[in-house]
């Protein structure tokens, strides 16, 4: 029961579900860009993603200068699995969301972040 209510402790805040939605457009994404989207302070965000990775949902990688964040690629559990199954045919259709699809595109770490 543990790993369930983890899971769902992570995905009750808004703006971390909104993190598993912009990881679901975009493979790979840096504090910074994620950051520029939510319109959060970088301390914010990474506090967040300490969350999500300790729910199995997320996981890091570091490339170089960069700290790249993805979806675990099958789920840490079967919670966290079934969960980003589900997320994936979730919320499309909210306003925040599309939002997050509309503004993704136009997001580039090579011109927001400061290296």
């Amino acid at each position: 029961m543990k790993n369930f209510i983890k899971v769902m402790k992570a995905l009750s805040d808004p703006n971390r579900v909104k993190i598993i939605k912009m990881l679901q457009q975009r493979e790979n994404m840096c504090v910074c860009e994620m950051r520029a989207i939510l319109n959060l302070a970088q301390p914010t965000v990474s506090n967040h993603l300490k969350i999500l990775e300790g729910a199995g949902l997320i996981v890091f990688e570091k490339e170089k200068l960069w700290v790249n964040y993805r979806l675990h690629p099958a789920g840490e559990s079967l919670y966290s699995a079934a969960m980003l199954a589900q997320l994936e045919n979730w919320l499309n259709e909210t306003p925040e969301i599309t939002e997050i699809h509309r503004l993704l595109p136009t997001i580039n770490r090579n011109d927001i972040c400061k290296l």
